[in-house]
């Protein structure tokens, strides 16, 4: 999911917060649901929704492919797509503190590029 922030603009897309801004306590801040990405990407690329579902599913579905084969996938401007090993660990059962045994796993990982730290930092 993508979290977009609102503002005064009103249209959902991530405007910088500032003095336009309603509020910018995080606790404004939603997650955008399938349609509503799907309807932003197509509003902005000027294609049918239905092109905008391919294109992002293809991309979604190329991703995890190619991550689960080990390679790393990466967007220019962007950043980079890459899985890394967790190994089997004890840990806590938070309500009682009993020691819990969690399974070795593999999960997803995402690295900003410098450039879009630049854009959501300056």
């Amino acid at each position: 999911m993508v979290m977009f922030h609102r503002t005064c603009s009103g249209n959902g897309l991530g405007d910088n917060a500032g003095v336009n801004s309603f509020n910018t306590h995080p606790k404004e801040d939603f997650m955008a649901t399938k349609a509503e990405l799907i309807d932003a990407v197509a509003d902005a690329a000027g294609v049918s929704k239905a092109d905008a579902e391919r294109t992002l599913g293809a991309f979604f579905d190329h991703v995890v492919s190619a991550t689960k084969k080990g390679e790393k996938v990466a967007w220019p401007g962007f950043g980079s797509f890459s899985t890394t090993k967790r190994s089997a660990r004890t840990g806590r059962n938070p309500q009682t503190g009993a020691p819990v045994q969690i399974k070795a796993s593999t999960a997803m990982k995402f690295s900003p590029s410098s450039t879009l730290k630049s854009a959501l930092n300056g």
